[in-house]
């Protein structure tokens, strides 16, 4: 194995009340890094991937999405702003564990309710610090994202071999089937903020806290729906049904979400408007018909930049994402549900970052609109939504109540 050495001698004062423990990063292809303990000490596996965010670092760590992921962070300083208890996109920490070079050796924001290496660490977060990130960056783009071990304490003493077997023979990203184990287990609403205009059914395959904040906003009463729900129970949703079907983010490999493919099949069969977020996508990409595929490293971060080919505006989008949709982007594409156009691609890679149905009240985005800490270039396609589902009740006037009071 190539093993990079510590940039600072492990074991040293982290702050007053904790010390940190000899720690090791070991890659699957054999490359290790050598640092400290960060957050709680043992061992964790998962899919090494980066992320480009120099703010945001608490919305990312409890977006499911990083379910079985380990977050290797490009910023250099992370933990300045410590943690609060009304930034958090779910209710837990869902990655597998966090890589940082310089820790914060105590927050200092007004906000802060607590500092973030001690919500790593009550939450058994491993992770490891005092490491060239920027260099692990830099194999992660050449290699691509492997999977990853981080020992630290008594871990990190173990046989250099029997480390790489333990990387080595843990699950891959590529197949794995994950919505099941981020969803809600109960299906639950969130209010319309104001006067109610529309119920949406969204189906949570790991959504984030601001998604049904923002479409409250804009008057929609959001009953969020477990991933296993069946075209039965989105149907009940409303005295009438709902006005819209939204599917969220969430980890895993599309193609593996036969189930919830085949769900967004019969919405688009009853034409119900649709809207689609990240693995949303990907999955609208599935029921039309085209392909999936892992990406070399995939997106993470906050500063992305993707064209909405309808306006031709460019928009520096939160990203994170480790597969893509297989569509052309040079023509329109006939599909068994009419026509179908990306709508946005990256300009760093020209990968598909939306698509539009020209047939059928259906859209999605690979993206993150609803992003926390920002940036919010995006949020307009909330409004999107909005109007889709205006334009709906307007041609179709039995698909839904128009308001809470003439129901």
């Amino acid at each position: 194995m190539t093993t990079q050495t510590p940039l600072t001698v492990p074991g040293r004062d982290a702050r007053p009340g904790r010390r940190r423990e000899p720690a090791v990063l070991v890659l699957e292809d054999g490359r290790t890094f050598r640092g400290a303990s960060y957050g709680a000490v043992g061992e964790t596996v998962g899919e090494a991937v980066f992320s480009t965010g120099m703010t945001g670092y608490q919305e990312t760590l409890t977006d499911p999405s990083y379910h079985r992921q380990v977050i290797v962070m490009t910023a250099p300083h992370v933990g300045n702003t410590g943690v609060n208890t009304e930034d958090d996109e779910s209710t837990r920490i869902w990655a597998a564990g966090y890589v940082v070079r310089d820790p914060a050796i105590r927050s200092s924001n007004w906000r802060a309710t607590r500092d973030l290496e001690d919500e790593l660490a009550d939450q058994g977060i491993v992770g490891v610090c005092e490491i060239d990130t920027r260099a692990l960056t830099r194999h992660l783009r050449e290699r691509g994202a492997m999977r990853v071990g981080l020992f630290s304490g008594d871990a990190a003493g173990r046989p250099a071999d029997e480390l790489l077997d333990t990387v080595r023979t843990s699950p891959q990203m590529t197949g794995a089937a994950l919505a099941a184990e981020v969803t809600t287990s109960e299906p639950y609403a969130v209010p319309a903020v104001g006067e109610k205009r529309f119920t949406v059914a969204a189906v949570d395959l790991g959504i984030k806290a601001m998604t049904p904040q923002l479409m409250a906003q804009r008057g929609i009463e959001v009953h969020v729906l477990p991933a296993s729900a069946t075209i039965d129970d989105v149907l009940a949703v409303g005295e009438h049904g709902p006005d819209g079907v939204f599917f969220s983010n969430g980890p895993g490999d599309p193609a593996s979400a036969e189930h919830e493919v085949a769900l967004l099949r019969e919405v688009l069969s009853r034409r119900i408007p649709f809207f689609g977020i990240c693995f949303g996508n990907q999955l609208l990409g599935r029921a039309l018909g085209f392909g999936t595929y892992k990406l070399k490293y995939g997106h993470r971060g906050i500063n992305q930049p993707v064209m909405d080919r309808t306006t031709g505006k460019v928009e520096v989008t939160a990203h994170n994402h480790g597969f893509a949709v297989d569509a052309p982007l040079d023509k329109e594409s006939d599909t068994a549900y009419g026509r179908v156009r990306v709508s946005h691609v990256c300009l760093n890679d020209d990968v598909v970052e939306g698509l539009e149905c020209l047939d059928l009240p259906a859209y999605s985005v690979q993206y993150h609109p609803e992003a926390a800490a920002g940036p919010h270039d995006a949020a307009y396609l909330f409004d999107r939504f909005v109007e889709l589902m205006e334009q709906h009740r307007l041609t179709t006037p039995s698909a839904g109540p128009a308001t809470e009071g003439s129901n």
